[in-house]
């Protein structure tokens, strides 16, 4: 009985001693296997988020082209060139007489310049002979003002032409650049509508002086033979009115 209480007493101690006892001391083991895998893991990750932060700079600078190649160009001179091309319109529409007008030349070279015949009074003679020399005069005017409206718009076409130049040398961007170069086709536009005009208004002048030659020649010829035709009797200043 005894040797039983020694024997639960030594237990007692013994597993008192297990738990009161400090542990043993831990050592840390390096693998260097390990290591590699996690450096390299690491590196790739790394690699990773490299190619994803230039990736996401490429596409923001390529945003950034886009942007500039739709933005519009600052400078436009549409309203100046439409002034222009109207002032040489308005000069056109202004014409004297027998103006741009298919039916009204028609109806002046009816009349006034028709071929003379023997029904005729010399009194009309006179009349067409003084419209036609009107109208001549009236065609060298209105030419005339159409050649100072075009030589007033060069001023306006250098200037328009200088900032075009330079608005299409510093564009940003592909649509400004295209929208200087229509700009500045839309300037020669108008310069060859100003070509255009004046030629218009110096042909007219032309064409009238010289039906006017015509038609003075061609009533020459009638004035002469009434003249010349017995029991006729014509003033001076009535044979003045044909040269």
């Amino acid at each position: 009985m005894r040797r039983l209480g020694l024997f639960a007493a030594a237990g007692t101690i013994a597993l008192a001693l297990c738990v009161t006892a400090p542990a043993p001391a831990q050592w840390i083991v390096f693998d260097p296997n390990n290591y590699v895998q996690n450096v390299l893991t690491a590196a790739r990750e790394l690699q990773q988020i490299s190619n994803q932060i230039t990736s996401l700079q490429n596409e923001a600078q390529m945003l950034i082209n886009q942007a500039r190649n739709l933005a519009s160009l600052p400078y436009s001179s549409l309203q100046q060139l439409q002034s222009s091309i109207q002032r040489t319109q308005q000069l056109l529409a202004q014409a004297q007489r027998i103006a741009y007008d298919v039916q009204q030349i028609d109806r002046a070279f009816s009349t006034s310049y028709a071929p003379a015949s023997g029904s005729q009074s010399s009194q009309l003679l006179i009349s067409n002979a003084q419209s036609r020399w009107q109208n001549s005069v009236a065609a060298l005017q209105d030419a005339l003002r159409v050649q100072a409206g075009v030589v007033g718009n060069l001023d306006t076409n250098r200037v328009q032409t200088s900032a075009l130049v330079t608005s299409s040398q510093g564009a940003s961007g592909a649509l400004q650049a295209t929208q200087a170069g229509n700009q500045i086709l839309a300037l020669q536009a108008q310069q060859l509508a100003d070509l255009t005009a004046t030629v218009a208004a110096q042909g007219r002048a032309q064409s009238l002086e010289a039906a006017q030659r015509a038609a003075a020649q061609d009533q020459g010829r009638e004035q002469l033979r009434r003249f010349l035709a017995p029991g006729q009797g014509y003033q001076s200043q009535d044979v003045r009115m044909f040269h």
